[in-house]
């Protein structure tokens, strides 16, 4: 917020430092899809000095600038961004860290800021009454529009025709171990809610094998009966995650006993690693799992999606809103 007569608040400068490290965050959410949680906490910290500030300076320049400038944007960004945030995480739509990043930014940018570059004054478009954090998420929103659109283009480009190109690409399945996302195959077609690779590298730790060992040996490791004695840690499934694997990382095999299940009963034991691990291994299913290591063990290329980390268009419009202001406002008019 900028009072008649000012250039940039104090408090609306003390925001700017919330820029870089929301630039490392979608770095960060682009190449890991993990962001500790105590980056939001100094983040929150320096949104609640800055909104303390700005209302100290609202009350002292009167009436109009407390209720209208200053309470009546706060009110929208706390009553309105906040309960959003809680709600698409609690149905499935957000990761956690999408979620605090939308808390953070309804706390650190509840009114519209205003900076002064020689003759430009930024923001260019700023509706007359509003939250600066909501169109922050409305800018976001649009940005995460367009890049399917731009994923299409680069598919359609290539030559790549496919009913899932507007949410993926394929790659080689050597790349799998690597890539953050999910599956979009299963054994009968093409899917938009295949096996998460991330569950999928769970699973490989937990066993101890690599996706390499599964495609030169697949009959031997569909039979639960290799499953190993002492699992290893699943980790979270993270890329960048310490894995520590007991032995040389294969199977051992069991001794016989017949109370074991079959393959028949539980090919790939998929339902012996989803009851043994502490948690759930984001929403897979042993169907789900044993779809996605059919096509894995068979398959050369295939498609995947890589999601988008909610994070990038997030960082997006932020840096959009503070240059431009509100994409919405500006496609109306």
């Amino acid at each position: 917020m900028t009072l008649a007569g000012t250039v940039a608040t104090g408090p609306d400068l003390l925001r700017l430092l919330v820029v870089p490290v929301f630039a490392w965050t979608a770095v960060r959410d682009l190449a890991t899809r993990r962001i500790s949680s105590s980056v939001w906490i100094p983040l929150s910290l320096l949104g609640t000095a800055a909104l303390v500030w700005d209302g100290w300076i609202a009350w002292n320049a009167g009436q109009y600038a407390w209720s209208y400038e200053f309470l009546l944007p706060t009110a929208i960004s706390l009553g309105l961004v906040v309960p959003i945030a809680y709600l698409f995480w609690w149905i499935g739509g957000f990761g956690g860290a999408d979620a605090k990043a939308l808390l953070v930014l309804a706390v650190c940018f509840p009114t519209f800021p205003e900076y002064t570059l020689g003759s430009w004054t930024v923001p260019l478009e700023t509706p007359p009454l509003g939250a600066f954090s909501f169109t922050i998420l409305t800018n976001a929103v649009l940005v995460g529009v367009v890049l399917p659109l731009a994923l299409a283009v680069r598919n359609a480009v290539a030559g790549r025709i496919a009913p899932v190109m507007v949410i993926g690409w394929p790659i080689s399945w050597e790349r799998i171990p690597d890539t953050h996302g999910s599956l979009l195959e299963t054994p009968t077609g093409r899917t938009r809610r295949g096996l998460d690779l991330d569950a999928l590298r769970m699973y490989l730790r937990w066993r101890g094998l690599s996706l390499a060992d599964l495609r030169e040996h697949p009959d031997r490791y569909r039979d639960p009966a290799t499953l190993p004695a002492e699992p290893n840690p699943p980790t979270d499934g993270a890329v960048s995650a310490d894995v520590s694997v007991r032995g040389d990382g294969r199977t051992l095999e069991s001794d016989g006993d017949d109370t074991l299940p079959t393959a028949a009963d539980d090919p790939w034991g998929a339902a012996a690693f989803l009851d043994d691990i502490d948690g759930s291994a984001y929403g897979t299913t042993p169907e789900t799992l044993r779809d996605g290591l059919e096509v894995l063990v068979t398959e050369e290329t295939v498609w995947i999606s890589p999601g988008t980390p909610f994070l990038v268009p997030v960082f997006a419009g932020l840096v959009i809103a503070l240059g431009y202001g509100d994409l919405l406002l500006g496609t109306l008019l």
